[in-house]
């Protein structure tokens, strides 16, 4: 294995001391996390330029590298946002109407820590309740041997 294929912590941005068990070192290529937000202020969720800087300060807090944001705002209400980061992707959806976000961040790396990321947004978005899913995503086989260039 070169000395550039990347061995990525299975926990990225967490220490021995954030972390309850120990889990076996293994590779993967980042770290996903489903968010799920209910009871947001409606206002801010139908406010494309607020959910603009929102994600801003979410991709920041993460430690991840924006590259472009495009947001789009619906008629009636309703605003959908895309974070393309140099690790990988923030999206978010929103209805105003039901106070509901749905919210996915992926990160690649052992720098970045997504889970920040979606703690910025449940507080930017005032929500009362939220369900937030996170997994490692695995390297695949087919490559797990294979050289990669930074």
């Amino acid at each position: 294995m070169s000395e550039a294929f990347a061995r990525f912590h299975p926990n990225p941005g967490w220490t021995a001391q954030t972390t309850q068990a120990q889990t076996p070192v293994t590779d993967t290529v980042g770290k996903h996390c489903i968010l799920e937000l209910y009871g947001c202020n409606g206002a801010r969720l139908d406010d494309e330029l607020f959910l603009r800087s929102a994600i801003t300060n979410a991709a920041l807090r993460a430690g991840a590298t924006l590259l472009n944001l495009i947001t789009h705002s619906f008629e009636p209400q309703g605003v959908t946002g895309l974070a393309l980061l140099a690790e990988s992707h923030i999206s978010i959806h929103t209805w105003p109407e039901s106070g509901y976000a749905a919210v996915d961040v992926f990160t690649c790396g052992d720098h970045t820590m997504p889970e920040k990321a979606c703690q910025v947004l449940v507080e930017e978005l005032q929500a009362h309740s939220h369900l937030l899913k996170s997994f490692r995503r695995e390297t695949p086989c087919k490559i797990a041997g294979a050289e990669r260039e930074p």
